[in-house]
C-alpha cells in the first residue's frame, strides 16, 4: 500500500484540531510541535503508521494486545457476533451467551476461592467498582466505619476520581483535586528505592511490613476497609515485588480483617507466566481487577473478580435490602465478551501463559547481556513479560537522574531504531511488556535496538 500524502496530511490536521489525547502534552499536540503517530495496522508484533513504517511493539500497546496484532480468530470472532447480537443490556438478570460464557472462562482460570465476575470496560472501572463494592460488603456486615483504602506510592489503579486516588502518581493527582479523603498511601516495595541504602532485604522487608501495620494501628482498624496493590507493579516502574512480601501483607490485613484487591489489569492472564499474578505469588484475594488481556484489547472489556466471602455478604444483602444499585449500561457487552472467548482461547491454544514464562526469562537475560554492564543501569529487572531497565546517574552513590530525562531519550531513540518501548513515569526507566506471542529472535532485535539506544544517550 502507498501512503496518500494528502490524506495524511488531512488526518494529521483532524487529529490536531479535533482529538483530545489521553497522557499527552496538549499544547505540543495542537500546535504539532510535536507530530502524533498514527497507527494503520499491525501483524504478530509489529505495527505500521501512516507512512508505511513498521515498528516492533515491545510493550504490546499498553500492555494489552497479548495475543498480537491481526488476530483473524478474535476479529472474526467480535464480527459475528455483532451480526448476532451486537447489545442488549444486563441489567435485571439479563443475560447473553458470550458473556455467560466468558463468566466461566474467567472462573475456570481464577485462583479457587473465587466466586463471581462482574464485567465493565476498562481497569479504571474495575478498580471503581471493587472499591464501591468493598464499601457495600463492610455496610452490609453493619461495619460503615471501614472505608479507607490504601495504596501504594507509585502504584497504577486508573484515572478515575477513585481509581486516580489510589493510583501513587504525583502527575494524576496534581489540578484534580486527588487523592480524595481517606485514601492513603504506603511505601512503593522496591529495594532500589529503600531509605537507608544499608538496609538488607530482610531489614527492607521488615521496614515496608512495619510502616503498613503502623499506618493501618493510626488511622484506626476499624477504620480501614482494603489494600490494593498489583501482584507485580506496572507503570510504577515494573518492579516484581520483594521475595516474602504478599505472605507479609497478607497476614496483616487477616489480623486487622481489612480486605485484599489484587489489581491484575496489567498481570492477569499470563503477563507474569502464571495465569494470574495472584497465583504466582500466592495472594489470596477478596477482589481482582482484570482488563487488557483479557481481550488483548481488541474490544473494550474489565472485570471484578469477587471472592465466595464477599459474594456471601452481597447476597445475603439482596435478600434483606434488595437489588444490587450499581451497573454500567455497557456491563458484560456482548462484543467485548466474544472477543474475550475468543482471545481466552488462544491464550490455551498458543500456550502464551508458557510462552510468557519462558520466553520473558530469555527476554530478562537479553536486556542483562545487553545493557547490564552499562554504568548508568542501575537495575535490570522483570518477572515473565515485563522487564525494566533502571538509569541512574551514579548508582553506587544512589545518585538519580532528573526525572523523566534519561528514559525518554533512550526510548525515543530506540522508536528511531524501530522499536517501542515505553519510558516509565517517575524516574528513568524504560519497560518492555511485548505481546505474549514474541519469539527469541524478536528478542534480540529488541535488545540489540536497547544497547544501541543506550550508548547512543548515554555514551
Amino acid at each position: 500500500m502507498i501512503p496518500d500524502a494528502q490524506l495524511n496530511d488531512t488526518l494529521a490536521a483532524w487529529d490536531r484540531d479535533h482529538l483530545l489525547h489521553p497522557t499527552t502534552h496538549t499544547a505540543n499536540h495542537a500546535n504539532g510541535t510535536v507530530p502524533g503517530r498514527i497507527i494503520t495496522g499491525g501483524k504478530g508484533v509489529y505495527i505500521t503508521d501512516r507512512n508505511g513504517t513498521e515498528y516492533l511493539d515491545a510493550f504490546a500497546a499498553l500492555y494489552c494486545v497479548n495475543a498480537g496484532y491481526g488476530r483473524t480468530e478474535i476479529a472474526d470472532a467480535i464480527a459475528e457476533q455483532a451480526h448476532k447480537l451486537a447489545f442488549f443490556h444486563a441489567f435485571a438478570g439479563h443475560g447473553n451467551e458470550p458473556a455467560i460464557t466468558l463468566a466461566k472462562m474467567v472462573m475456570d482460570r481464577a485462583p479457587d476461592h473465587m466466586s463471581r465476575v462482574y464485567f465493565g470496560l476498562s481497569g479504571s472501572d474495575a478498580n471503581e467498582t471493587n472499591v464501591k463494592l468493598a464499601w457495600h460488603y463492610n455496610i452490609l456486615r453493619g461495619k460503615p466505619e471501614k472505608r479507607k483504602i490504601i495504596s501504594r506510592w507509585r502504584a497504577y489503579h486508573g484515572s478515575g476520581l477513585v481509581s486516580g486516588s489510589m493510583t501513587g502518581l504525583a502527575a494524576y493527582h496534581a489540578r484534580f483535586h486527588l487523592p480524595l479523603d481517606g485514601f492513603l498511601h504506603t511505601h512503593c516495595p522496591h529495594y532500589l528505592r529503600r531509605p537507608d541504602r544499608d538496609m538488607t532485604q530482610a531489614q527492607y522487608l521488615d521496614f515496608l511490613i512495619a510502616e503498613l501495620e503502623q499506618m493501618i494501628l493510626d488511622e484506626g482498624p476499624e477504620t480501614v476497609c482494603a489494600f490494593i496493590g498489583e501482584p507485580a507493579m506496572g507503570t510504577g516502574g515494573l518492579i516484581p515485588p520483594p521475595e516474602g512480601y504478599w505472605a507479609r501483607v497478607q497476614e496483616v490485613l487477616d489480623r486487622h480483617d481489612i480486605l485484599l484487591i489484587a489489581d491484575e489489569v496489567v498481570t492477569g492472564f499470563g503477563r507474569t507466566g502464571s495465569m494470574f499474578g495472584s497465583q504466582h505469588y500466592g495472594l489470596r484475594p477478596d477482589f481482582i481487577a482484570i482488563a487488557k488481556g483479557l481481550t488483548s484489547a481488541y474490544a473494550p472489556l474489565s472485570g471484578s473478580i469477587l471472592s465466595q466471602r464477599v459474594f456471601d455478604v452481597l447476597k445475603q444483602g439482596s435478600d434483606d435490602f434488595g437489588a444490587l444499585a450499581h451497573g454500567w449500561t455497557y456491563s458484560a457487552h456482548p462484543l467485548g465478551a466474544a472477543a474475550g472467548i475468543a482471545t481466552l482461547d488462544l491464550v490455551d491454544n498458543l500456550s502464551l501463559v508458557d510462552n510468557a514464562r519462558d520466553t520473558g526469562a530469555y527476554l530478562l537475560q537479553a536486556m542483562k547481556y545487553a545493557v547490564g554492564d552499562h554504568p548508568n543501569v542501575a537495575e535490570v529487572r522483570g518477572v515473565g513479560l515485563m522487564v525494566a531497565v533502571e538509569f541512574m546517574k551514579d548508582p553506587a552513590e544512589r545518585e538519580w537522574f532528573e526525572p523523566m530525562t534519561v528514559g525518554p531519550q533512550i526510548s525515543e531513540a530506540m522508536t528511531r531504531l524501530g522499536v517501542i518501548a515505553r519510558a516509565m513515569p517517575e524516574g528513568n526507566i524504560v519497560g518492555f511488556a511485548p505481546p505474549l506471542c514474541i519469539n527469541r529472535d524478536e528478542i534480540d532485535i529488541v535488545a540489540k535496538a536497547l544497547c544501541a539506544a543506550t550508548h547512543e544517550i548515554l555514551s
